[in-house]
């Protein structure tokens, strides 16, 4: 037993670098062990020359703008993910935040994206996320306060020009429903995409951007290789969501950037494509979507 616990805390070898060099859309590297230098370095070893290091709240969102800062390769998201807005305004009893923050109700919230808004102005800043609807995490009670906060981070995204980069679980028809009544702004992202194939026909159909995780090689998950075979080869993307949603054959070890060539391989082979044209066209998405 002990042995099957030291392994899921090992991290994966480094797969065979790939050839095209491509970018990892969605990354934690503050969740990450090691430093970020040391995450960047393992991945540029690869082939993955260029991260988005996303923000959840405010100080992880500061700490990816100033991380986007100190490194060419690293390109800064921030907001308040969804499950941050309600624990903010209701408070966080449980201290799932690990913060155990009293109610701060309107004003707090309006506090908290005031430092997003002034945050995306940032050169360095390329993106506004992640932030959506996560009906999984946040009860009925936050629904509507995780409609609002989304709504405003779209109005950010826009009035600044910069990406949208959404969170969508278990609520894709009130995501896409949100994005349609408020406008989406021009490159809008969904990240670790999660639908099926007919929504990902109307994502399309809108000119956005999906980009795929781990999951996407899972065995279980035909429906989401479904949805990727019929997105067209101009919106996908790939990312890690480091370090979570380790890609097989690794899943439940650590997952970090470095492991971008093992998600490609496997995207590549769904898609019937050899891995270098697949790559070709994500690095050409990303630097697109992202406007670097």
């Amino acid at each position: 037993m002990a042995n099957a616990k030291d392994d899921r805390a090992t991290p994966p070898p480094l797969p065979e670098p790939l050839a095209v060099a491509v970018a990892d859309s969605h990354t934690h590297l503050d969740m990450q062990s090691g430093s970020p230098a040391e995450g960047l370095a393992k991945a540029a070893s690869v082939g993955v020359t260029a991260v988005v290091q996303v923000g959840c709240d405010v100080p992880g969102s500061r700490w990816a703008a100033s991380l986007a800062e100190e490194f060419e390769q690293v390109h800064a998201a921030v907001a308040l993910h969804p499950n941050e807005a309600p624990r903010i305004f209701l408070g966080d009893p449980d201290g799932w935040s690990g913060q155990q923050r009293p109610a701060g109700g309107a004003a707090a919230l309006d506090a908290a994206l005031a430092e997003i808004d002034a945050l995306a102005a940032l050169p360095q800043v390329r993106a506004v996320g992640e932030t959506g609807l996560d009906y999984f995490r946040t009860g009925p009670e936050g629904v509507d306060i995780q409609k609002e906060s989304f709504r405003r981070h779209i109005e950010i995204a826009k009035r600044h020009g910069k990406a949208l980069v959404i969170h969508d679980r278990d609520a894709h028809e009130d995501v896409i429903a949100v994005l349609l009544e408020e406008g989406a702004p021009e490159r809008t992202v969904f990240h670790c995409y999660s639908g099926d194939a007919p929504m990902a026909k109307i994502c399309a159909e809108h000119g956005w951007y999906l980009s795929f995780a781990g999951p996407v090689t899972f065995k279980a998950n035909q429906p989401l290789r479904d949805a990727l075979a019929v997105t067209p080869l101009d919106r996908v993307l790939v990312e890690t969501d480091a370090p979570f949603l380790t890609p097989h054959p690794y899943r439940g070890r650590p997952n970090a950037p470095y492991l971008i060539p093992v998600t490609v391989r496997s995207m590549a082979a769904t898609l019937d494509l050899h891995e270098d044209e697949l790559a070709t066209a994500i690095a050409a998405n990303t630097a697109r979507a992202f406007g670097y």
